[in-house]
């Protein structure tokens, strides 16, 4: 079967491999759709904190049960599934406690194992969730949902509250679209004009923020809180600069939220600041089964329509292409969709 394969940084190939053999507990998928995640972007680009070469990548997946073992989840071959790509230890301190997203081993497909781009996978039963007839398209973005609404939860995010999501990439969209979900008033914030109008526009957002200047940001806070602060501020880039924007415009008493992975350190910062305003800081990563069921029903229910957030599609054997493109023009395409079908 094919693969698509990042041999290096700035390569990319369409491999030919052996096509995967299901075990015990496991199922064969064929796979439909899948995004491109900022991590794979990443990878590509030689600046993800955790992978290495070469590397499958892809774990924001769409697929066809092909075969399956009997089961008491209901799974049966010719469902269209999406699934949960983080691989947990299942003994380390956090998953004894049940935080299984935060394994010290944790090992996410695409990054410290292989992804899912390829023409067949395997995955175990337990990590598949019935799409509940969503559209193939539509499941590949369950995944990177999770992360935004991941992060959103992890605030708490109440009704009414003002929330500032700096970054309107897929991830930083989708927690605007978390917040705004929970009921409150949304800002969305960046440096790439034409993502930041498509965003504010295809959903609805309360308010933007073109971060063009130090002077422009810190002008724009102060207008849309009246100079207080934001309640929540959620971080979704993985800069340096753009967290201490998040520091800086959050509220005293406020929560802020990492969920932007760098390789990056940040550095003089006036770690004071959170002494001072008494801030709440939480780091996000990954999700839960949970954050996947709930949003399935959510969707589902119509709440949001997803494949808004696709700009550009390609099909499998243009995988090359499109992490060079995307890659290129990052400030103007949103979620990049390959199309294995």
């Amino acid at each position: 079967m094919k693969a698509i394969c990042i041999q290096e940084p700035g390569k990319v190939e369409i491999q030919d491999i052996e096509k995967p053999v299901r075990k015990p507990g496991e199922a064969l998928l064929k796979m439909l759709y899948g995004g491109i995640c900022g991590s794979d972007l990443g990878s590509y680009r030689g600046a993800n904190a955790y992978v290495s070469y070469p590397r499958i990548p892809g774990h924001e997946l769409a697929a066809e049960i092909v075969e399956i073992d009997d089961n008491d989840r209901g799974l049966k071959p010719g469902m269209i599934v999406t699934c949960n790509p983080y691989f947990n230890c299942g003994t380390c301190y956090s998953c004894r406690r049940g935080l299984v997203n935060a394994c010290t081993d944790n090992q996410t497909m695409g990054v410290q194992r292989e992804g899912g781009f390829a023409e067949y996978i395997t995955m175990p039963i337990e990590r598949i969730y019935d799409g509940k007839g969503l559209p193939a398209k539509t499941l590949a973005l369950i995944e990177p949902f999770c992360i935004s609404y991941h992060g959103v939860s992890r605030a708490n995010v109440q009704k009414g509250e003002r929330v500032l999501v700096v970054g309107a990439g897929t991830i930083g969209v989708l927690a605007a679209v978390a917040a705004k979900a929970k009921g409150a008033e949304v800002t969305i914030c960046d440096v790439a004009e034409d993502k930041l109008n498509y965003a504010y526009e295809t959903f609805g957002l309360n308010h933007k923020l073109l971060n063009s200047s130090p002077e422009a940001f810190e002008k724009g806070v102060s207008e849309l809180t009246g100079g207080d602060g934001f309640d929540v501020t959620i971080e979704a880039v993985g800069l340096p600069n753009t967290f201490q924007n998040c520091i800086d415009a959050v509220c005293f008493g406020g929560r802020v939220v990492l969920i932007g992975v760098s390789k990056r350190n940040i550095d003089d910062f006036f770690f004071t600041i959170i002494q001072k305003k008494e801030l709440n800081v939480f780091g996000s990563r990954n999700a839960m089964k949970k954050d996947f069921l709930e949003l399935i029903d959510l969707v589902k229910a119509g709440g949001v329509d997803l494949e808004k957030i696709v700009t550009n599609t390609y099909k499998m054997e243009d995988a090359p292409k499109a992490f060079e493109e995307f890659s290129q023009n990052a400030g103007k395409m949103l979620k990049v969709v390959i199309d294995f079908t």
